[in-house]
């Protein structure tokens, strides 16, 4: 094998190389992208549960001065 096919052989290694790792980013980039899509949704999905939550313990709970005193009183 002479130099410069020694030579185009690591070339043509080197590009097929490069030529996967840009498929491997963009794949990565995907997954990233609808990570932080689904992480988005699941924000708003929890800051609308707060809410609801809020509101559930104050419209729930009476205050003790509010409190009927038990039957045995």
């Amino acid at each position: 094998m002479t130099d410069i096919e020694k030579l185009q052989a690591q070339v043509d290694e080197l590009e097929m190389k490069q030529a996967f790792q840009e498929q491997t980013i963009d794949d990565l980039n995907e997954a990233l992208t609808d990570q932080q899509f689904q992480f988005d949704k699941m924000q708003v999905q929890l800051k609308f549960l707060v809410g609801k939550v809020k509101g559930f313990q104050s419209s729930n709970m009476a205050e003790e001065s509010e409190e009927t005193p038990p039957p045995h009183y």
